[in-house]
């Protein structure tokens, strides 16, 4: 299913620079017509016609109803209305034809629609013919703002792919397209260049950007002889690297394949106004021939115009404008009221699977949490806390490192401690060795205490996040936890979604799984799970939509949970700080990157499922009884013509009522 968004957002500019301004043809759930409309496209060539149409069906009201056209002819009337109809029913028209022609389809909503707005025109009827098609094209236009800018899928994706190498040779450093680069290649890679394709890195060491890859945004460090994978951003230094793979085999294209083929799998929501009609035109088609010829098997003075008439009534009260008008307007005021609440639908059929969703997966980082590393806990020894503090703050303001940053943040480097630390030397994947007052001072991991030979108390290693452990000459001082931030509404969300319905709630990630089972545990999910890659979140996804009772809906924010979120039923990507390949692929963008959100979003589309088929049993109780009036002649085609009318009224109020409800 083509995905699209609504044109009612208030915050628009946020999402705008990260949803695609192209729009692709989409089949919408409420209407069997393909949609080529974008909110930068409703442009005069749409609007020509229902103006057109709006115009002269308003001048012919006048002239027939009112004393303006007292003096004028009769005749003027079939062609002012047929000047009205012929704009707003061309379409409609041409896609039943179409229908018929190419899919040998007679019974569908478009020949109904047709057959009973001629055969109005036949009976001397052109208001209703008019109103019918008018208001059924007004509805497409309502549905065509809904749809609004639809995404590409996943080309977004291609912006993190490299298109070129830079392939060091013998004649100096040649760029060259990623495709051509072979196995045993030396490549060079400048700071913030990506990596092309998988390797070998050469160099002595070097620091990465990983978060295309792990969605993880704690810098990662290689030294020489160490893997690196295609994607990966390189923050130090111009570096060299082997490559070890050839660029269709790099571990971010098999990404995009999964991202591919997960999408292909989607399976399309079969659209309602279809299903509907595959049994009601039917039988509309089917009662109304019998109307007509049926009588003169058993009624002695049967009169053939006489039950044409009632059959004509029959169509006509029997048009499904009331519906075709009423669902787009429904689901388009859910998708309006979700997006006051920050939260996009790209398209009417994730609301209806949103209202079933039963399983929920979390992705931790940027989802569950800030992305934002901070100090959690201070452990110092002999109640030297203050000392800690300005040693661990002071060494690490030398540093860029995030986790330094982080230190930093939480307390301010002492100036005067500052002026005496020398020799600073930052060792890759350990830490800072520095020396103050003649004294060795180290700031980093356990690896580096135990280089060495610091004693600490091993109980520290038990902590759950990240470890920063200080020295100073041979005397351990304590250690720092660093951890990201868990999002204030985290744990309410998951309160909430169970009390929505959801039975099972899981969290992933490619964190580690101490860290991961700590904050599954703090939000109060049923099962959460580390150490995952991306394509082991896809399987286990996988694994929950094999059970045909699960309607699992994913929420991620990174271009590692892109497959995953193409894949389930419904894909919810975090908006405000999400990849722009999550966003894409996504089927329902949250602004605020709130997890409450998740599920004022399945608020909503239950309201909004609950208004359709409030819209659905009134129009058919309506319609049913005034059916029933015509085929007994009761009823005349006034009689249908404000049936009809009123119960268009009576649903698009009940649909737009949505808009209006506090979630």
């Amino acid at each position: 299913m083509s995905k699209y968004t609504d044109n009612h957002i208030a915050n628009d500019t946020i999402v705008g620079s990260k949803l695609n301004n192209e729009a692709s043809k989409v089949s919408c759930d409420s209407c069997s017509h393909d949609h080529s409309h974008s909110i930068d496209s409703i442009n005069r060539k749409d609007l020509t016609p229902i103006i057109v149409s709006t115009t002269f069906f308003l001048v012919g009201l006048l002239l027939q109803y009112t004393s303006l056209g007292n003096n004028v002819s009769s005749s003027i009337y079939p062609i002012l209305y047929g000047i009205a109809y012929i704009p707003v029913a061309y379409s409609v028209i041409k896609q039943a034809l179409n229908e018929l022609i190419f899919n040998k389809d007679f019974f569908n909503e478009f020949s109904l629609m047709s057959i009973a707005t001629l055969g109005a025109f036949a009976i001397g009827e052109y208001p209703e013919a008019v109103a019918v098609m008018l208001l059924y094209s007004i509805g497409e236009l309502f549905q065509s703002l809904a749809v609004g800018k639809a995404t590409k899928n996943i080309e977004s994706l291609l912006d993190v792919q490299v298109e070129e190498a830079r392939v060091v040779t013998q004649n100096g450093v040649l760029t060259k397209p990623s495709e051509e680069v072979k196995i045993g290649d030396t490549i060079q890679v400048r700071v913030g260049d990506k990596v092309p394709v998988d390797g070998i890195l050469l160099s002595e060491r070097a620091s990465f950007n990983t978060i295309a890859l792990t969605g993880e945004s704690v810098p990662q460090t290689v030294r020489r002889g160490e893997s690196i994978l295609a994607g990966m951003i390189n923050l130090d230094s111009v570096i060299e690297f082997e490559s070890t793979k050839i660029y269709q085999d790099s571990a971010l294209s098999k990404i995009l394949d999964l991202v591919q083929e997960a999408s292909e799998r989607k399976a399309k929501t079969e659209l309602l106004i279809r299903k509907f009609a595959r049994w009601y035109t039917p039988i509309v088609f089917g009662l109304a021939l019998l109307l007509t010829f049926a009588p003169a098997l058993f009624v002695s003075d049967y009169l053939f115009t006489d039950w044409l008439y009632r059959a004509l009534v029959f169509l006509v009260i029997s048009c499904p404008c009331a519906i075709v008008i009423s669902i787009p307007l429904s689901y388009f005021g859910g998708i309006g009221a979700a997006s006051r609440q920050g939260i996009l639908f790209k398209g009417a059929n994730f609301l209806d699977l949103m209202a079933k969703v039963n399983t929920v997966v979390l992705d931790k980082t940027g989802t569950v949490t800030e992305g934002v590393f901070e100090v959690q806990k201070v452990y110092s020894t002999k109640e030297n806390e203050a000392l800690l503090l300005d040693l661990i703050a002071s060494v690490e303001s030398f540093s860029a490192h995030p986790i330094a940053k982080a230190i930093t943040s939480f307390h301010t480097p002492k100036s005067s401690m500052l002026e005496d630390i020398v020799n600073v030397e930052e060792i890759a994947g350990y830490g800072i060795k520095c020396e103050l007052n003649s004294e060795v001072v180290l700031v980093g991991n356990h690896k580096l205490l135990d280089e060495y030979n610091i004693v600490y108390d091993k109980e520290v290693l038990e902590f759950i996040g990240t470890q920063v452990l200080v020295s100073k000459g041979k005397t351990f001082l304590g250690t720092l936890l660093i951890a990201d931030k868990i999002k204030e509404d985290a744990a309410e969300s998951i309160s909430t979604l169970h009390n929505e319905g959801v039975s099972t709630l899981v969290m992933l990630s490619g964190d580690n799984k101490e860290i991961t089972a700590e904050v599954g545990s703090k939000i109060g999910v049923d099962q959460a799970i580390g150490g995952l890659l991306p394509e082991d979140k896809v399987t286990y996804v996988e694994q929950l939509m094999q059970n045909k009772e699960n309607v699992v809906c994913f929420v991620g924010d990174g271009i590692n949970d892109a497959p995953a979120l193409a894949l389930s039923h419904v894909g919810v990507a975090m908006g405000a700080m999400g990849a722009d390949a999550a966003i894409e692929v996504a089927d329902v963008v949250i602004q605020t990157d709130q997890p409450s959100k998740i599920g004022k979003a399945i608020s909503i589309a239950k309201a909004t499922r609950s208004i359709v088929f409030q819209n659905i049993a009134l129009a058919f109780g309506i319609k049913l009884f005034v059916l029933s009036l015509g085929a007994l002649g009761v009823a005349t085609m006034w009689e249908a013509v404000i049936a009809d009318v009123g119960v268009t009224i009576l649903v698009v109020l009940n649909a737009i009522r949505i808009l209006y409800k506090k979630f």
